[in-house]
C-alpha cells in the first residue's frame, strides 16, 4: 500500500513524526496528496510553503546585464563538484546563454548547451542537468538579484517606478525578503483559485476538529485565509527587517520619500534541489526502524 520512501517523503513534506505520518498513509490509502491533508485536518502538520524534499546538489545562479536579468539552476551529484570552480564556470556559463539569447523552455537550452554539457561531464566525471531558468527584461524598473549560501538559494525580482539608485536598495531588500520568507504568490490575486478552495475546505476541517460550532466555522476559515494570505503572499509578508509594516507598506514607504510610486512587479525564488529526490541514510534508517513498531 505504501513504503518507507513514502512516509520519508510525507514526513520531509509536512514536518510531521514518523508514526503520524505512518498513521496518515494507512487512513488514506497511501494517498500523499490526501495524507498531507490529512496531517493538516488533525493539527499535526502546517501548510508546507514548498511540499517537496530538497535533495540534489547543484547551485543555483544569477547574472544581470542592464535592463535584462537570468536565474539558472544546475544539478549534479555532490556537494564537493558543486563547490568546484569548473562546475560554477559551467553554471555561469549556462546563465550568460540565457541573458543574451532567446531560449524558449529548458528543452531548447540543453540543446543549445548539450556539447558543452557533455564536455564538463567528461572533465568532472559527474552527470550534470540544466534543471530550469527564467529570464527577465524590465522597462523603466530594476532588475535585483540575490544568491544564498553560495547557491543553494536564488532569488530574480523586478520592481518598477524608477530606475535610480534608491530603487536598486529596496529591490535588494524585497530580494533578501523572498529568499528568507519564501513566498509562493506577489499578492493575492496570484492564488489560484483551486488552490484557495483547496485551502478553506482543509481549514474548515480543521476548526470542526478543534470543536469550533458550525456557525462560526465559516467566519474562522475567511480569517485563517487571510493568514494564509499574509504568510504566502509577498505583499502581505511581514517586512523582516521591520516587523511593524509589510512589505507593501515598506515599498510605499520608500516610494513616499522619493516621489515615485512604485510596484514590485514579480519574482522568481529556486531552492537548489527543490522537488528532487535525494538518499539520505540515516533518515531512511530511522523511518525502516519506526515502520516496525
Amino acid at each position: 500500500m505504501f513504503s518507507g520512501q513514502d512516509v520519508i517523503a510525507l514526513r520531509q513534506a509536512t514536518g510531521a513524526g514518523v508514526l503520524d505520518c505512518k498513521k496518515a498513509l494507512t487512513e488514506t490509502n497511501g494517498d500523499m496528496e490526501k495524507a498531507v491533508d490529512y496531517l493538516r485536518e488533525k493539527g499535526i502538520a502546517k501548510a508546507a510553503k514548498k511540499a517537496s524534499r530538497i535533495a540534489a546538489e547543484g547551485i543555483v545562479a544569477a547574472k544581470i546585464e542592464g535592463n535584462t536579468g537570468a536565474l539558472v539552476e544546475v544539478n549534479c551529484e555532490t556537494d564537493f563538484v558543486a563547490n568546484g570552480d569548473k562546475y560554477r564556470a559551467f553554471v555561469d556559463g549556462v546563465a550568460d546563454y540565457v541573458l543574451h539569447n532567446d531560449v524558449k523552455d529548458v528543452d531548447e537550452l540543453i540543446a543549445a548547451k548539450n556539447d558543452e554539457t557533455i564536455e564538463a561531464i567528461a572533465t568532472i566525471g559527474e552527470k550534470i542537468a540544466i534543471r530550469r531558468f527564467v529570464k527577465y527584461e524590465t522597462k523603466g524598473g530594476v532588475l535585483e538579484s540575490y544568491i544564498h549560501m553560495g547557491g543553494k538559494v536564488g532569488v530574480l525580482v523586478e520592481v518598477s517606478g524608477c530606475t535610480c539608485e534608491k530603487t536598486h536598495e529596496l529591490a535588494h531588500d524585497v530580494a533578501l525578503q523572498i529568499a528568507a520568507a519564501k513566498p509562493l504568490y506577489l499578492d493575492a490575486s496570484e492564488v489560484p483559485a483551486e488552490v484557495l478552495e483547496h485551502e478553506k475546505e482543509i481549514l474548515k476541517v480543521q476548526a470542526l476538529n478543534e470543536g469550533k460550532p458550525a456557525a462560526i466555522v465559516d467566519r474562522m476559515v475567511e480569517g485563517r485565509v487571510k493568514k494564509y494570505y499574509d504568510e504566502f503572499c509577498l505583499v502581505n509578508q511581514a517586512y523582516i527587517k521591520d516587523s511593524t509594516m509589510t512589505i507593501q507598506q515598506y515599498v510605499d514607504k520608500i516610494g513616499k520619500e522619493m516621489g515615485k510610486t512604485l510596484k514590485i512587479e514579480r519574482f522568481t525564488r529556486f531552492e537548489m534541489g527543490e522537488g528532487l529526490e535525494k538518499k539520505n541514510e540515516d533518515f531512511a534508517a530511522e523511518v525502516a526502524a519506526q515502520m516496525k513498531k
